[in-house]
């Protein structure tokens, strides 16, 4: 392949994907077929990504703008081995809200620029001395019990929201469970967003959608921009962000090479760099922090195509999509009970998720350590503790991912130390299951 991973090869007849095989990375389809399947990627992204700025109050143009070019960066910085897109990540959505509250938006952009800063250097130390240091500091107990809290973290969100439309909102959330179970392959994928989709129609009849923004706004333009501001005070919001976009993407790139039987890890620290880089651009520029999306992951595995030519033709059609304002101002004309009724399902998602974690790399609560180590960082994420230092503050995020690490480490060090027999080594699995793999926020 070339440098930029641009140099694909026809699978085939480049019409049909044999059958006991698949598309690999550099490999394509026609072009024809390879844009239509980048559409798809398109579609795929489209309603979690968009639903982030919609949330934080961020200009959705200018969110899908930067995304297009974030999933350029990536493609270019794993030189076109690692297929991926980059959409909006839900972890960003309450340190930001946090960040808007104590500093305003551009606030809260600093913050997402220093994440994106702080992933960068993890992904330079990765591509150097390897991952394995990551699992020994964040064993699956730790991981799942912070993407746990950031989800039910945000359940209040979820309910000032879903109360300014109940009705609205019990249809979006009926409608998306509905399609989960109703429709199988992309359809069936894409529930969130066509529950959306219903629930907007459902508020157009209600009178709840105001579409007066939509005919101010110019046909042709860029997208509106914002300049970042830095306070330490939002360092502690967006730590724990750090640490779940590293298990993101890591998860990312074996599932990955589990689809496509190759060997991937030499690119994690790439992977881990290119998203930093992406949350890094975005947050100078007025867009939200980026990761790897579990969503496209679907639709590869749905059309065993892997072609990174696809998520090409999706990050270009981002870009062009995000340069015409009607479209950004008729997305962000979505009323507050579709948000409400979308983010219960959401954000409930995001916690089983953590909790899933937990059950596929078979974690073992009848360990105390284990048991301390989740309740404890629930608890304080769930109820939003806040702790303030002088100029920093740290909320219930920031102070449940510190508590679930210090509590497992903590914990685990003195077992060791008294030879105890519930001490846990960190890394190691504790079980026989070595094929479980992080789930993603999307």
């Amino acid at each position: 392949m070339s440098a930029l991973g641009t140099n694909w090869t026809v699978h085939g007849d480049g019409k049909n994907v044999t059958a006991s095989g698949f598309v690999a990375p550099d490999e394509r389809l026609s072009w024809p077929r390879t844009i239509g399947i980048g559409a798809q990627h398109v579609v795929a992204m489209f309603g979690a990504t968009f639903l982030v700025p919609l949330i934080t109050g961020f200009p959705p143009s200018t969110t899908l703008l930067f995304s297009g070019i974030g999933t350029l960066l990536f493609l270019v910085i794993t030189a076109g081995r690692v297929p991926s897109y980059l959409g909006s990540s839900f972890a960003f959505i309450a340190p930001i809200a946090a960040a808007q509250s104590q500093h305003g938006a551009a606030g809260a952009l600093g913050g997402i620029l220093m994440a994106g800063a702080a992933l960068a250097l993890i992904g330079a130390v990765v591509h150097r001395a390897g991952s394995r240091w990551i699992q020994v500091v964040m064993p699956p107990v730790v991981t799942g019990a912070i993407v746990a809290l950031i989800g039910l973290n945000l359940a209040p969100t979820a309910k000032a929201s879903f109360e300014q439309g109940p009705v609205t909102a019990v249809v979006t959330v009926v409608t998306i469970l509905l399609v989960t179970v109703l429709f199988k392959g992309i359809l069936g994928r894409l529930s969130i967003l066509v529950g959306v989709l219903v629930g907007y129609l459902v508020a157009v009849l209600r009178g709840e959608v105001d579409f007066a923004a939509i005919s101010e706004a110019a046909w042709i333009g860029l997208p509106e921009f914002a300049t970042p501001e830095f306070h330490l005070s939002v360092v502690g919001l967006f730590v724990p962000v750090v640490l779940v976009l590293v298990a993101e993407n890591i998860g990312h790139v074996k599932s990955v090479a589990a689809m496509t039987n190759r060997n991937l890890d030499p690119l994690t620290g790439r992977a881990l760099m290119a998203d930093g880089l992406a949350t890094m651009i975005a947050g100078a520029g007025g867009g939200s922090g980026t990761t790897t999306y579990a969503e496209n992951i679907g639709v590869m595995a749905a059309s065993r195509v892997y072609s990174t030519a696809a998520y090409w033709v999706a990050g270009i059609v981002a870009i062009l999509l995000s340069l015409f304002p009607k479209f950004g101002a008729l997305i962000a004309t979505v009323p507050p009970g579709v948000l409400g009724g979308a983010g219960v399902v959401l954000y409930g998602m995001i916690g089983i998720l953590g909790v899933r974690i937990w059950v596929q790399n078979q974690v073992n609560f009848s360990n105390p350590i284990n048991l301390s180590t989740a309740g404890v960082a629930l608890v304080i994420g769930i109820a939003d503790f806040t702790w303030i230092i002088g100029d920093l503050t740290f909320a219930g995020i920031a102070l449940g991912t510190g508590a679930a690490l210090l509590i497992f480490h903590g914990m685990t060090a003195i077992a060791r130390v008294r030879g105890s027999e519930h001490a846990v080594v960190p890394g190691e699995p504790e079980s026989t299951d070595h094929g479980s793999r992080p789930s993603k926020l999307g």
